[in-house]
């Protein structure tokens, strides 16, 4: 996210106020408006998000959201099952695609994540019940500006012991707002609420 301003809404042409960081691209205000912070727990969509919050590290999330489509097509649309047999002909692959971050580390992390994401769907039935349960109980944290926290931390260490990587507190405390496992829309934010009412009525696996 972008350094925090003193005017943390900002009101568009709709007249809808919005929180200050995504008024920059209407690909960014669609995100916001329609993704971030709805709760999530569809075993792909989990994993996806917790790539590509990988391959966002130094770089802006509006440039992986403009190139969401290409990693997409580039990684199977996410199936850690499909990723997880990918091989080095397949990482040489992936470098010479444009469509993508070609940084091998994160592309050699992403196929290794697959397999650790494998191993978890095996020992806890799912994905979204082994992450889920790091939600933080509180509704509110107390400083919601701050790059990480301690359920951030707590599952940034979880994933490292599973031999996850590009997966620390502040990378994990990322996909956590955006996941809808904390809502951290600004109080006036017109998303806040719906957000809200999301969290309330959804089911947490279990």
């Amino acid at each position: 996210m972008p350094e925090i301003p003193r005017k943390r809404l900002h009101t568009g042409e709709d007249g809808l106020a919005r929180c200050w960081w995504c008024v920059t691209d209407p690909i960014y205000v669609d995100y916001h408006d329609r993704e971030w912070g709805f709760p999530v727990c569809d075993d792909v969509r989990l994993f996806e998000k917790l790539c590509l919050e990988g391959f966002q590290a130094g770089l802006s999330w509006l440039t992986i959201l403009r190139k969401r489509e290409n990693f997409r097509q580039a990684f199977r649309r996410f199936d850690f099952h499909k990723v997880a047999r990918f091989n080095r002909r397949s990482v040489d692959r992936l470098l010479e695609d444009p469509g993508i971050v070609r940084h091998r580390g994160k592309i050699e992390a992403a196929i290794g994540n697959a397999r650790r994401a494998v191993e978890i769907v095996d020992r806890f039935g799912s994905l979204a019940k082994f992450l889920w349960q790091f939600e933080p109980k509180i509704t509110r944290r107390p400083n919601p500006f701050l790059p990480k926290s301690p359920a951030s931390t707590a599952l940034s260490r979880a994933l490292k012991e599973r031999g996850w990587r590009f997966v620390g507190p502040t990378t994990v405390h990322a996909f956590m707002q955006a996941m809808g496992m904390i809502n951290d829309h600004v109080i006036g934010c017109s998303v806040r609420a719906k957000v809200e009412a999301a969290r309330a009525s959804f089911v947490r696996p279990c």
